[in-house]
Order: structure tokens, then sequence, then C-alpha cells
């Protein structure tokens, strides 16, 4: 198979969908693999260090997507590349289409099979390829709300730890997932004064166990997080339905409510957030202050320590890249349902449930992409 990784172009995106060890894997198994050049550039790797992996460079965006069978991303493809994805061509990245009618119409209409990162699956019913961002996202999250609590970036001046005399921070994770258990990590290792906030009375449990009295867990109502989140300095949202929308936790009248100079931080914004007045921006403008409030809403935070995050993502989709060109899209989700749980548009339509539901759109199950003659290749 030719496997074609193109430079990622949304704004102040620097990482890349294979790294030269990821490339050096493919070709061992006899597949094409065809980088755009300068993609590895802000991830640390140069066009050299692909050539040496055994992968062909190209000169622009449009050879890459013009000779590929697979395209392999990081983040969903821009109106410039769905423009340029074809019938019978696989797009494998990450997609978060239940918040984005506009990127799902387009990809409907390019007849491309599309591939989430974010809804393929494991045995334990995890989020493998959504788990290392996570991870980078929630550690991030308290580093970024950190430095938007400091005045100058419009906070209310509070140190996360404090000093001794001083009472810390308070900081409130909504979401005890993956996200949210690295935030609750980072914020307990400045010595803040930390409250997860959950729906699962196991996950509570075991955050209690891994925590103990270094952070507070509380079941997830309205009244708990109401309650928590009139109180916090600092706020995360980590909160995540698979494939779905993200529910709104946050009302528009608690962040009235809120101190002036607190902060959010929404890590579920690439699901279109789990704070009523939350919107999409970007590393170049991170935030902005409604009511008060400071708001960190980046879509793609973990672009901004690419060289971490492209690693990690590589060592988690690398088995799924190889088992996609070693057999094809359609036997390796036949020989795998958790890889056939990212299977989000095929033919023109929504394979993924959480999708249409949240688009109002026509829902064709992943059995019958997979089992029935349709006149896609």
């Amino acid at each position: 198979m030719r496997v074609g990784v193109p430079k990622e172009i949304k704004t102040h995106e620097y990482r890349v969908g294979l790294t030269p060890a990821g490339a050096r894997e493919l070709a061992r198994h006899g597949h094409q693999v065809l980088v755009e050049t300068g993609a590895g550039t802000g991830s640390g790797w140069a066009d050299d260090a692909y050539r040496a992996a055994g992968a062909g460079i190209a000169a622009g965006a449009g050879e890459v997507f013009a000779e590929a069978d697979m395209i392999v991303k990081v983040k969903e493809p821009q109106p410039a590349e769905i423009a340029r994805l074809r019938p019978g061509q696989v797009l494998f990245t990450y997609l978060h289409l239940a918040a984005d009618r506009h990127q799902t119409e387009g990809l409907m209409r390019g007849g491309a099979t599309c591939i989430a990162y974010e809804t393929v699956t494991d045995r334990a019913g995890a989020l493998p390829l959504l788990a290392p961002m996570s991870e980078v996202a929630g550690r991030m999250a308290v580093q970024v709300g950190a430095h938007c609590l400091e005045r100058e970036q419009g906070g209310g001046g509070i140190l996360l730890g404090g000093v001794p005399g001083v009472p810390p921070a308070k900081v409130v994770v909504l979401g005890g997932g993956v996200a949210g258990t690295n935030a609750a990590r980072m914020a307990v290792g400045l010595e803040a004064s930390v409250t997860i906030i959950d729906r699962s009375l196991p996950r509570l449990k075991e955050l209690d166990l891994q925590f103990g009295p270094r952070a507070t867990t509380l079941f997830a109502t309205t009244e708990a997080i109401e309650h928590a989140v009139l109180a916090a300095d600092l706020v995360i949202g980590a909160v995540l339905v698979p494939g779905a929308a993200a529910p709104k936790l946050v009302t528009r009248e608690m962040v009235r409510r809120m101190r002036p100079g607190s902060v959010l931080v929404d890590i579920a914004i690439d699901q279109g957030g789990c704070f009523e007045t939350s919107r999409p921006t970007t590393h170049s403008a991170p935030t902005f202050v409604e009511d008060g409030v400071v708001h960190y809403c980046v879509t793609n935070m973990p672009g901004a320590v690419p060289r971490t995050s492209t690693l990690a993502l590589t060592n988690a989709t690398l088995p799924f890249i190889l088992a996609l060109a070693d057999k094809g899209w359609r036997q390796a989700m036949l020989d795998d349902p958790h890889l056939a749980a990212g299977l989000n548009v095929r033919d023109g339509e929504v394979t993924c449930l959480a999708v249409a539901q949240a688009l109002g759109l026509h829902h064709r199950p992943v059995h019958d992409a997979l089992v029935v003659p349709s006149p896609g290749p």
C-alpha cells in the first residue's frame, strides 16, 4: 500500500502523522511511504530522517493526496485537504465530527473511507488512540491554567501552589478519565487544592485510592458541580462521551457567578466543549475573557509540544496503521472490531452512531459498511 503523510496545515499545528521510525516499520512490511517535504520539521525530524527510513519525499500536499492509498494525519482535514480526498482512499486521523457538521458533510461528499482515531476502542472499552493525546492535554491543562492565573494574562494573580501562610489555588477537574487524571496528577504535584468530579462511582473509588488525601473526589451532580466551580480558581473540563458532543456541564449562569480572574481550560473543546461559554481558540490567540473569566479553549493543545506528542501518538497508531496497510481497511476491520469502531464515514454515509445522532444525520451501521456490497471500492 502507498501511505501518504501530508504536512499539517491547521494553525500552529506542528505534529506529524508518522515518525521516521514508523515509516521504517511500514517500509519493512513492504509498503511505500510518501511524506510531504517539511512535514516533520515542527516535531524535529528533517526530510533526510524520513529518507533514511525508506520513505519518499513529495514536493507538496497535492502529490501526497494524489498518489497515496491511505492518508495518515494528526488533525481533522482542513477544507483544502477535504477537496483532495477521493473515493477509495482511506483517511486515518483525528476527526471529532460530532461537533463539526461542515467537515462531516465535506467528507461525505468526498467518498473516502474515514477512520477516526478518537473512536477506535480496545478490549477494555477504552480509547487507545485518544489516550496519549489526552495524557498530554491533561498535563498541559494545569501548565497553561497556572499561566492564565497570572495577572498579566488576565487571571486573578494566584500562584497555583501558594506559599507558606498563603492558601493554594483551588483546582476543579471535571471528568476522571485519562485527561482528567493526568490534570489532577499535575495539579496535586504543584500542591494545589484539587477536587475531581465524575459520574462513575467505581472510577471515583479508583481515584480516591490513587490520590488519597491529596485530592477530593465528588460524585457529579448539578449541585456538586455548581458549588465546586463557583469556589474554584481554575476549572479544567475533561469530560468525554466517545464520538459524541461533550455535555455542557458549566452553564453561562455559573460562569457569570465565578470570581473575576478565575480560569477555565476546556480540554473537551474538540468535541464542542463542556463549558457553555466556550468557543474554539488557537495557539496564536489561545484565550478570551467572558464575564471576567479567562477561557483557554485551544483545539489542538498537544500541538504545542509536538515532539512528545508525535512520539506518543505514533506509538499508539502504528499497530493499526500496519494492520490497515497489510490487510486493507475492510479485512483489517473484519478481523478487529475495535478498529472497526473507528469507522466514521464510508460511501458518503455516517457509520458512527454518536456522530449521526449529534448531527441529525442518517446512520449506516458499521457492519453494513463492512459486509453489504456498496457502489464504492
